[in-house]
C-alpha cells in the first residue's frame, strides 16, 4: 500500500546495529535504531514521525498509568535467503488492534498511519532483521492514553508508537504447564479477547507461583467452573486428540490469535479434522490416560509453536509424547518457517514484502 500520511523522518546519526549480533540477542531487550510515533488530539490524528529510539517523556499523571488505557500488538518481520524482508499477516494485526481500541474506548488507528508508519520503519531498520533460521524482527505497536490529569474518564489524547527488536526463540525448550483453577485471567463480558495491557499484568502473580513449582507457564481455565481450558500463558492452546486438531472456540475470554488462525488454516489445507469447541480438563486427562493425547502446544506470535511436554493438575503431571514424535505441530512449525523464509508457496498471501 501507499501511505497518504506525511511521515517526517529524523534518522539516527549512526546506526547501533554494528554493536550487536542480531542473530544472537535475548528476546525483547535490544531495540532497533528508530521508532514510529503518531499523536492524537482534538478528535483527530495529528502528526506522524520517525525518530531515533528513545525514552518517552511523560507526566506521572498520565492516564495510561492510572486507568489502564493501553493496548498493543505483536508481529514479526522475516528475512529470506535473498535478503528480502517481509511481514507476516500485518493487516490482521492492524484489524485486531482496532478491535482492542474500540473495546478500550480509544480512537481507532487509521490504516494509512498503522501500515504507512510500519512499512517506513521496517525499511529504515532493515539491517536489524535477523537472517538466522529461527530469528525475526519482533514488532510492538502500542497505543496509550496520554492525558496529564487525574480523573476516571477516557483520555482526550493518545500516542500510537511502534518499536522493534531483533529476536530469536521465545522458549529455548519445550514447556511444562500448570492448570490454574484459583486465579482468573478473563471473564465473560470483560476484555480477555483484546490485547489490553492489564490482561497480562493480572497474570503475572499466578504465573510466578507456577514457576516456583517448576512450570514455565499456566493453563487458564474458565472463570465460572474452572472445568474448561482457555489459553496458556500468552498463547492460544491446541491439542491433537486421536488425530484430530482440537482448540478452544473463540469467545470474549479468548484472544483471536493470528498464529492460531494460521495453524488451523494449514491443518484444514492438509485435510485434517479440526474442531473449535469447548475443551474440558476431563477430556484432556482421559485422552492422556488412554494414549490418545498425541500432542499439546501453545501458539502465538512470540513463540510460534511451544511444545507442551507435561500438564500439571491436582498434584499430578500428565506427561505427553516426545516432541520428536509429534507429526502435526512439527510439520506446521516447519511449514510456517518455510513460508516466512520464501521456501514454500504462500498460497494464502500471508507475506507482505517490505524491501
Amino acid at each position: 500500500m501507499t501511505s497518504t500520511v506525511e511521515i517526517k523522518v529524523n534518522k539516527i546519526a549512526k546506526s547501533r546495529v554494528g554493536e550487536y549480533d542480531v542473530n544472537n540477542v535475548p528476546f525483547g531487550k535490544c531495540f532497533s535504531d528508530h521508532m514510529f510515533v503518531a499523536e492524537y488530539s482534538d478528535g483527530k490524528w495529528q502528526k506522524a514521525y520517525i525518530e531515533p529510539y528513545a525514552d518517552i517523556p511523560m507526566s506521572y499523571a498520565m492516564s495510561a498509568l492510572h486507568y489502564g488505557q493501553a493496548i498493543f500488538e505483536g508481529m514479526k518481520a522475516y528475512k529470506n535467503e535473498k535478503g528480502e524482508v517481509s511481514l507476516f499477516r500485518p493487516t490482521a494485526n492492524f484489524q485486531r488492534m482496532n478491535k482492542s481500541a474500540v473495546r478500550m474506548a480509544m480512537p481507532e488507528v487509521p490504516e494509512e498511519i498503522f501500515m504507512g508508519g510500519l512499512l517506513e520503519l521496517i525499511k529504515l531498520d532493515k539491517d536489524w532483521v535477523p537472517s538466522s533460521e529461527t530469528g525475526s524482527l519482533y514488532i510492538r505497536p502500542f497505543l496509550i492514553a496520554t492525558d496529564e490529569a487525574i480523573g476516571v474518564k477516557a483520555s482526550d489524547t493518545y500516542k500510537f508508537v511502534i518499536i522493534t527488536c531483533p529476536a530469536g526463540k521465545y522458549y529455548s525448550e519445550p514447556i511444562r504447564v500448570l492448570v490454574e483453577t484459583n486465579y482468573i485471567r478473563a471473564v465473560e463480558g470483560g476484555v480477555g479477547n483484546v490485547k489490553a495491557a492489564g490482561n497480562y499484568g493480572r497474570s503475572l502473580y499466578p504465573t510466578k507461583l507456577a514457576q516456583q513449582k517448576g512450570y514455565q507457564q499456566e493453563i487458564w481455565t474458565d472463570s465460572m467452573t474452572h472445568s474448561f481450558v482457555e489459553e496458556s500463558g500468552t498463547m492460544n492452546l491446541m491439542f491433537v486428540i486421536d488425530g484430530t486438531v482440537v482448540t478452544p472456540k473463540l469467545s470474549d475470554t479468548i484472544l483471536a490469535g493470528i498464529t492460531r488462525d494460521s495453524v488451523l488454516t494449514l491443518a484444514r489445507d492438509w485435510g485434517m479434522n479440526v474442531e473449535e469447541r469447548k475443551v474440558s480438563l476431563k477430556e484432556i486427562e482421559e485422552a492422556q490416560q488412554v494414549g490418545k493425547l498425541n500432542e499439546a502446544f501453545g501458539v502465538g506470535t512470540a513463540a510460534t509453536i511451544a511444545h507442551i511436554v507435561a500438564i500439571g493438575h491436582n498434584g499430578k503431571d500428565y506427561e505427553l509424547p516426545a516432541v520428536e514424535a509429534r507429526k502435526f505441530s512439527n510439520k506446521v512449525d516447519q511449514t510456517l518457517r518455510d513460508i516466512r523464509k520464501s521456501r514454500a508457496e504462500d498460497k494464502h498471501k500471508w507475506m507482505l514484502k517490505v524491501i
